[in-house]
């Protein structure tokens, strides 16, 4: 550990407005428990509207990001502390917000050839964005909501009823709202550590949901027992490799900063389809980075170290 890191006072920032906020509190008081073990004089703060007199009151140097959903994931927070000088873990203001909308990251994405679902933007006649999607894709479709994580609202529609009452639903409660292209396959997800030449990809983690769930859903990702975690992901040799190259190209594209998560899925010829991109990735006892990192031969507490060493290092002058 830097001597730099051992003098500044972290702040374990979690919590928030989001419909995230339970798994965030949980991230945050791992990644808390974790500096108090590696000795860090830090402070864990749950983010309200009061966070930048928190921030000034506690002083706080250096601040850890444990927020997921909008506000924290989106360059909201970033914003704010780039206003204060302080410098944080994760990705800068512009690719956080790329990155939590789920369009502008295809648009991104697609101007650089990367596979990925093509999809619809609901309109205003709802149902006309139903019929396009169905005429161009087929079904099944996803119905998805372009400004949240951890799978909330997503819904899979097999039939044209289905897919009218899920596109009505998200849509009421998300102004932008698209209807993708299902790809069928196996769900697979990448994390990367590190910022720009020096990044790294971890092992390539394979994700079976139990319980007959169809897909990878936010209950899935949060309760013990619920995803059965393949590590390394059973894929033939080439389009391992290959998944993990195109995550750590899609995390330097984007101008990933300290770490991200790749999500994709393979469907049966073995290509790569990249779903999303996630910039806070969870820390909690079921998360994906962590098992990714025990995989590779870095605890939590290392982990969580890399990731404070890399918000030092981004935010010195060149």
């Amino acid at each position: 550990m830097t001597e730099g890191l051992c003098a500044l006072r972290v702040g374990v920032l979690c919590g928030g407005k989001s419909r995230e906020r339970e798994v965030s509190l949980r991230s945050g008081a791992n990644v808390f428990a974790a500096c108090k073990r590696l000795g860090l004089d830090a402070v864990q703060i749950d983010v309200d509207n009061e966070i930048a007199f928190r921030l000034r009151e506690e002083g706080v140097q250096l601040a850890y990001i444990a927020l997921h959903g909008r506000y924290g994931e989106d360059g909201c927070i970033q914003g704010l502390l780039e206003c204060m000088d302080i410098p944080y873990t994760g990705s800068g203001v512009l690719t956080s917000a790329i990155a939590m909308n789920k369009l502008s990251t295809k648009r991104f994405l697609a101007a650089e050839g990367i596979r990925q679902p093509p999809c619809v933007l609901i309109g205003q006649n709802r149902a006309a964005s139903c019929t396009e999607a169905r005429e161009h894709f087929g079904f099944p479709l996803v119905v998805k909501p372009t400004e949240e994580g951890s799978s909330i609202a997503v819904r899979i529609a097999h039939d044209a009823d289905a897919l009218f009452a899920a596109a009505n639903e998200v849509a009421e409660l998300y102004p932008q709202t698209i209807i993708e292209q299902y790809i069928c396959g196996k769900e697979i997800t990448t994390g990367i550590l590190g910022t720009g030449c020096e990044a790294f990809a971890l092992p390539v983690l394979g994700l079976e949901p139990m319980g007959g769930r169809e897909f990878y859903d936010y209950e899935a990702k949060y309760t013990a027992g619920l995803t059965r975690f393949v590590l390394p992901a059973a894929l033939p040799p080439m389009v391992y490799a290959h998944a993990q190259s195109l995550a750590l190209r899609v995390h330097r594209l984007l101008g990933c900063r300290g770490l991200s998560r790749v999500d994709a899925i393979v469907d049966e010829n073995g290509e790569v389809w990249i779903i999303e991109v996630n910039t806070l990735p969870g820390m909690t006892e079921t998360s994906d980075i962590p098992a990714e990192a025990r995989e590779a031969g870095i605890d939590f507490d290392a982990l969580v170290e890399r990731i404070l060493e890399s918000a030092l290092a981004d935010s010195s002058p060149a």
